[in-house]
């Protein structure tokens, strides 16, 4: 077995500036041993022993996120890890495995009390280990919430982007195969014998009913009676096509004045052609509409996303409109609202100031509140969910508010304790609470839950000044 010596421990970056004397009386008082490839040196749960310096080789610590065993660190030659002076866990919040030989010196955790009253420099050093493993954890436990944000998110932006895509490719394909018909109407077309001033009042007439773009919702009922109406008279007055005519203009809010309006300006023996030529516009007309419309939805849920993770920003704080990042988080999880039969309340403070704050961070917080009310919701198979944003002097308060189940009053005190979680496995890291409540202390505010059976309500408030 290696000897550990003064020498060794001055190599460890957290140690080189402890005297040589507490460094021996550290050696004097540790226990050194050997642990081999595929070992543990602790399991979830088990109460945190050391601290532990690592002389040789490396061990992983691994955590379930997810359902999957994810690697959180590794430590290796160097590294202090196990239970630290004044570090508020107990018990290990991962597994450990030994990767090769492992030689460790460990502390007795016993006699940390020992080690504070009389060993200065020795704690000092393993307080400044704590305090920075705190901070690249918290740092680390930030973005794996945020990614696990993203992941609450993807189900139902995969489903709201394949709609308008598939209705692209389809109104695409529709398109092409329409517009090879276009050869057998311009032949009708080109038979047509219309003086310019006839030609100018059908083609006014044509924009000026195209330039409506407000037009009516018509009930199925009201529809099938307009499209009789229209394909009656278009029967009436000869003209082919005259059912699948008579649906396209009423897409359109053709009427029947309109029909006799393009009338008096075509010679009689020409308004079959013109009729089916105008039809053929406006079919070209709405699969481009739809196509432009399916782009549009595409661009906003992207743009969504783009402003949901603030991904074209710096990362300090800056002023922005709150209720920007809390539509987007409503956007993005539209399906779960649709799925889910959820009725949602908006009753914004539109006179609040922008806030000065780290947007990509609160939307997290949006997230990962909206997302937990949603779950509540699901056992009721509907439901409302009700935010509202206020101003109270010179704070704002975002209020998310669900008539679900409600928080039983047994687990009410531990929901933002670390690694807490009620759902089934796969379904939360039990991280969301404690980093919504770590980001909205990082804004200066506070995150308070209120709840019974019909009512929960989470109520999140900070400086409007950052």
């Amino acid at each position: 077995m290696q000897t550990v010596t003064v020498s060794t421990l001055k190599t460890f970056e957290a140690l080189k500036n402890v005297p040589d004397g507490e460094l021996q009386w550290l050696i004097d008082n540790c226990k050194t041993y050997q642990l081999h490839d595929g070992d543990s040196l602790t399991d979830k749960g088990d109460p945190l022993t050391g601290p532990h310096f690592i002389i040789k080789g490396q061990i992983s610590i691994y955590m379930m996120q997810s359902g999957s065993n994810r690697e959180l660190a590794t430590f290796r030659a160097g590294d202090i890890t196990g239970y630290l002076p004044y570090s508020r866990a107990v018990k290990a919040a991962g597994s450990s495995r030994v990767i090769g030989e492992l030689y460790l010196m460990s502390f007795p955790t016993e006699r940390i009390r020992e080690m504070i009253k009389d060993h200065f420099e020795i704690t000092e050093a393993l307080v400044h280990v704590m305090s920075n493993r705190v901070r690249e954890f918290t740092t680390l436990q930030q973005q794996n919430e945020k990614m696990m944000a993203l992941g609450k998110l993807s189900a139902g932006l995969t489903h709201e982007l394949n709609n308008p895509a598939s209705a692209i490719i389809r109104d695409s394909a529709s398109l092409l195969e329409h517009l090879k018909l276009e050869p057998q109407s311009f032949k009708k077309v080109m038979a047509i014998q219309m003086n310019a001033v006839q030609v100018d009042a059908v083609n006014d007439e044509l924009f000026r009913l195209l330039a409506v773009k407000d037009r009516p919702h018509l009930t199925l009922k009201e529809r099938t009676k307009r499209e009789e109406e229209l394909a009656n008279w278009l029967e009436e007055h000869e003209i082919e096509n005259s059912y699948d005519l008579a649906e396209t203009f009423v897409e359109f809010n053709f009427g029947i004045h309109d029909l006799e309006t393009f009338c008096s300006h075509i010679p009689a023996a020409y308004c079959s052609p013109v009729f089916n030529w105008i039809c053929n516009l406006l079919v070209t007309e709405k699969m481009v509409e739809d196509i432009q419309e399916s782009s549009r939805r595409i661009a906003d849920l992207v743009n969504s996303v783009k402003t949901f993770t603030h991904m074209d920003r710096g990362g300090d704080k800056q002023y922005a409109d709150i209720h920007i990042g809390i539509r987007n988080t409503l956007k993005m999880l539209g399906y779960k609202i649709k799925k889910g039969n959820i009725t949602v309340v908006e009753d914004y403070d539109e006179t609040l100031p922008p806030v000065k704050a780290l947007i990509g961070e609160l939307n997290q917080v949006w997230t990962n509140l909206i997302d937990n009310a949603l779950d509540a919701l699901e056992t009721n198979e509907k439901g409302t969910l009700t935010i509202k944003t206020e101003k109270e002097r010179e704070f704002v308060k975002v209020l998310i508010i669900d008539d679900g189940p409600g928080i039983p009053h047994d687990i009410k005190s531990k929901i933002f304790d670390p690694f807490f979680t009620t759902k089934e496995l796969g379904k939360g890291t039990g991280m969301g609470l404690e980093v919504v409540q770590h980001i909205v202390h990082q804004h200066n505010g506070t995150i308070k839950v209120k709840s019974a059976p019909g009512h929960t309500e989470f109520v999140v408030c900070f400086p409007i000044d950052g």
